[in-house]
């Protein structure tokens, strides 16, 4: 799939990240455009009401600009009119479940669960100033269902939403496996998409993304937002 989102960036790291304030709003500060992404996506069937998903996109960003305002990110505060760099990558794996409690000739309900895991890497920088860095991992569960109809039987609609607010006793574990003090995050998946099939084997696609992850881990902070139109096509084997 080819995937073209409009982002929303907020990022901090530093003593203040959990506190929520002085984020980074890098949309804005950089004047960071649309860009297109590449997504893989592939799904394993066992059987007619049991599958095995699994994506990947990369999200990734490199500007420059003059700084139109002092910002602070990490331990650097950068002055107004400083040149400065800023580059972000928003690595998503997703891996999941989907059982069609409901498969008929016309319609599918299916329950999804997935691990949605996140990999974000934000580096602000200028020169005399030197490069702050925030590098989080961060696993969240959801779950959500999905809904497609079949006006045609050569044409398929569908409506996907998964999400998950990870809570205190899920976090803490969450902690131990990337290696954190505290851990705590929410996500939100919105997907609607056709599909139009050219026989058994191969088909197009097109559709709408919005994808939301807010989390903070330790002093890291990031309030993410990536919605858009995406294409593409796909193959049965």
């Amino acid at each position: 799939m080819f995937w073209t989102p409009t982002p929303e960036v907020l990022i901090q790291t530093g003593a203040l990240a959990p506190l929520g304030t002085s984020a980074v709003d890098l949309v804005q500060e950089f004047a960071i455009e649309d860009k297109r992404f590449t997504e893989f996506r592939g799904v394993i069937k066992a059987g007619r009401k049991h599958k095995l998903r699994v994506s990947h996109v990369v999200m990734e960003y490199d500007e420059q600009a003059v700084l139109q305002r002092s910002i602070t990110f990490g331990g650097v505060t950068f002055p107004v009119s400083v040149p400065a760099t800023a580059h972000l990558k928003w690595e998503l794996w997703r891996f999941g479940y989907e059982w069609d409690f409901v498969a008929v000739d016309r319609a599918v309900v299916g329950l999804v669960t997935e691990i949605k895991y996140n990999k974000v890497l934000a580096e602000l920088g200028a020169t005399g100033f030197g490069t702050e860095i925030q590098d989080v991992t961060a696993p969240v569960p959801t779950i959500g269902l999905l809904v497609r109809g079949y006006p045609h039987k050569h044409f398929s609609l569908t409506a996907e939403f998964t999400g998950f607010k990870v809570p205190g006793f899920i976090g803490s574990r969450i902690n131990d496996s990337v290696g954190a003090d505290s851990f705590d995050a929410k996500m939100f998946d919105l997907d609607l998409y056709g599909t139009l099939n050219f026989g058994s084997h191969v088909g197009v696609q097109g559709g709408y993304r919005s994808v939301t992850a807010d989390y903070t881990v330790d002093d890291d902070a990031g309030d993410l937002k990536m919605k858009g139109m995406y294409f593409g096509g796909l193959v049965r084997f």
